[in-house]
């Protein structure tokens, strides 16, 4: 048995995908309200802030995958992160579960340097900080034998479905319905996108690499990166929609703030849009090599047929 903790979301919904696809067909979705993927699917609805509850959830798998995303909401990341990580990690503990957390890129420096997997934490705001302190915890579970448990960490995603990012929301999601993409700050830094079910299926493979717990890896990403110019203009050359787009700058995102949580939540992350981002993912290529990462071109078609296809 594999368990997915915090299935609902796109990543969760792509591993379950991966997981049936290429190693297993006994897995458990474990959410709130969670919901099939696959017809073999295991159902389980639970609250991981809650101690006993998170100790149900890994019982009795050999594998557990934490892709909780929580809400944009600094304050619910500083009061449940913590919580829900402890949790997990003890649940883990205690029933011999192996966990495979999929973390992101808050707690790194938001610098034009490249990140590896041995790049210093230097996060910015609180959302980075709790970040880096959760990873930390779990790093020292593993040093001291707690856990045997791995981070795979990926940076910002775009993908079809219903996919949480900013790329997603101002960039694709405007294409799609005829609007004008917005881009935060720059249009002309270099950006490192991960392809979700790119992320998802590495993440499957890693989980059942036995010698790849232990470690942090950074999940592959198309190395061919793009500024958001030319990552629009390929995106309306796919979607058919007008290229055309709207910068927006800092104080105009400060104002939005004002009138919407979400956009002031946001607003640590922006100065990763004022240098080129690049994140570096050659330690699981040189360990995969037969690994085929998704090309942005692909990767947007693929999302443009899936549109097509939705009755």
């Amino acid at each position: 048995m594999q368990a997915i903790l915090g299935a609902s979301g796109q990543i969760g919904r792509e591993l379950a995908l991966s997981l049936k696809r290429d190693f297993t067909s006994e897995i458990r979705l474990v959410s709130r309200q969670p919901s099939k993927v696959n017809d073999t699917d295991h159902l389980l609805g639970a609250d991981l802030l809650d101690p006993a509850q998170a100790l149900r959830a890994v019982e009795g798998a050999e594998i557990a995958y934490l892709t909780v995303g929580l809400p944009m909401d600094t304050r619910l990341w500083v009061a449940q992160w913590p919580i829900l990580m402890r949790n997990v990690i003890d649940a883990c503990a205690a029933r011999d579960c192996k966990l495979v957390f999929f973390d992101n890129t808050y707690m790194y420096p938001q610098t034009a340097q490249p990140l590896t997997e041995e790049t210093t934490f230097q996060p910015n705001g609180a959302k980075g900080r709790v970040r880096a302190a959760i990873v930390r915890d779990l790093l020292d579970a593993m040093a001291q034998g707690r856990v045997q448990a791995m981070v795979c960490r990926a940076p910002e995603f775009y993908g079809p479905g219903i996919t949480q990012s900013i790329t997603n929301a101002t960039i694709i999601d405007s294409l799609r319905h005829g609007k004008k993409p917005k881009v935060f700050l720059r249009d002309d830094t270099l950006r490192s996108l991960i392809y979700t079910p790119d992320a998802s299926r590495a993440m499957a493979l890693l989980g059942n690499t036995p010698d790849a717990y232990g470690q942090t890896w950074h999940l592959p990403c198309d190395d061919a990166r793009l500024t958001y110019r030319q990552f629009i203009a390929l995106a309306a050359g796919m979607f058919g929609g007008d290229a055309r787009y709207v910068v927006l700058k800092r104080w105009q995102l400060r104002l939005a703030g004002l009138l919407n949580r979400t956009v002031r939540d946001a607003a640590e992350l922006l100065p990763r849009y004022e240098a080129d981002n690049i994140f570096v993912s050659d330690k699981f290529k040189r360990r995969f090599p037969e690994f085929k990462v998704t090309t942005y071109r692909e990767g947007l078609a693929a999302i443009r047929a899936e549109q097509v296809a939705r009755p």
